[in-house]
């Protein structure tokens, strides 16, 4: 097994998950390509003292199960799992899909079902409230969508996953203050101009312990006081379709209007609940080695000079009173690469064109990450 496999394992049990003797951790694994990763995390669990319990998914079986899957099953799987999850201590989760358009031409009414009876209660109001990561594995898909050979991903992949998250999370300190501080955000850029509140809401770093790669701090808006117009510029895939050039219209916090590549499907979407028409996160990356999108949520979220600005669910940590059975990380790039923007904070420009611009930031800038 390669040493880089085991040394994440290591680094995914007992930094990210911090496993004790005797906890309960589930690790679920998509895909089969992931499988090594996966047996060097349960070896890990049990060297740490503590007790693993792994599940598989396959996606194309999975596929042929959302087809039939009615709200009655989706019920009983979701109250099955959260049972389950439930008496767990940890989560790692695994994905190493083979194809991330696997579910695509599932009907969405079925992927709504999914969402709001299984991964609403299993993920988002019972998972998270876990000690929990989860990553994507690098197998050829994942190469295949950065445009790149599969050793040189991988090799990457590495470097990005095993870096010195200890000093990334000392250097987020300045903006995490400067946030709990701040009361309105404006962001600007080619055919975005957006203001919101974010007084009085909580403020997270993420430096390794939830996703791997990481490098973001989020919070999230006062829940009716977005305003304003923000056009994506990173592709999406969610639910099995790559969404381009989303452009969502808020009024008093909340989506009047969305249109993409697929305007029906971006409807559906907000249409599983009220929930997600509200957002339920503010987030800048800070990944000084993501600079560019490979439509996979993890790593692009984490971009240099991106923010992701997300419709559903908010995090329990980072309360604003939004609920959802969706989470829609959608990214925009500010740097002069990807057309660049302005980030202000109560009329103070922080940062233009991806890099920060006030002195107490300049931490964050990439050359003082490397």
């Amino acid at each position: 097994m390669d040493p880089r496999t085991l040394q994440l394992a290591k680094n995914l049990v007992n930094f990210s998950v911090k496993v004790q003797s005797g906890e309960k951790v589930w690790v679920e694994l998509t895909g089969a390509d992931g499988a090594d990763l996966a047996r060097a995390c349960v070896a890990e669990i049990y060297a740490a003292g503590g007790l693993a319990f792994p599940h598989v998914i396959l996606p194309s079986l999975q596929r042929s199960m959302l087809l039939g899957l009615g709200e009655s099953q989706a019920e009983l799987m979701g109250g099955q799992d959260r049972a389950l999850m439930a008496q767990m201590d940890g989560y790692i989760g695994i994905n190493a899909s083979e194809n991330a358009s696997e579910s695509a031409d599932v009907p969405m009414e079925k992927l709504n079902i999914y969402d709001k009876l299984y991964s609403q209660p299993v993920h988002f109001q019972t998972r998270l409230n876990k000690k929990w990561v989860v990553l994507r594995y690098p197998n050829a898909a994942m190469a295949q969508a950065y445009e790149t050979s599969q050793e040189a991903f991988t090799d990457y992949f590495y470097k990005v996953c095993n870096l010195d998250y200890g000093r990334m999370d000392r250097a987020m300190d300045p903006l995490k203050e400067l946030m709990e501080r701040t009361d309105k955000v404006r962001i600007t850029g080619p055919g975005t101009d957006i203001s919101f509140s974010i007084k009085g809401i909580p403020v997270a770093k993420c430096a390794g312990e939830a996703n791997i790669p990481d490098g973001e701090i989020f919070t999230a808006p006062v829940k009716d006081s977005v305003s304003g117009v923000i056009r994506y510029n990173t592709p999406s895939n969610f639910k099995g379709f790559t969404f381009e050039n989303v452009c969502l219209t808020f009024e008093k916090g909340r989506v009047v209007k969305a249109t993409a590549n697929d305007n029906a499907r971006v409807e559906a979407i907000f249409a599983i609940d009220e929930g997600a028409r509200y957002v339920g996160e503010f987030a800048i990356g800070v990944n000084p080695y993501i600079t560019k999108a490979m439509k996979n949520t993890l790593f692009d979220e984490k971009i240099m000079g991106s923010i992701h600005f997300t419709p559903g669910n908010a995090y329990d940590d980072v309360p604003n009173g939004n609920h959802s059975a969706i989470h829609w990380d959608l990214v925009l790039i500010q740097t002069e690469a990807y057309g660049g923007g302005e980030i202000w904070f109560d009329g103070v420009l922080i940062r233009k064109d991806g890099r920060f611009v006030v002195k107490e930031l300049d931490v964050l800038n990439p050359e003082n990450l490397m």
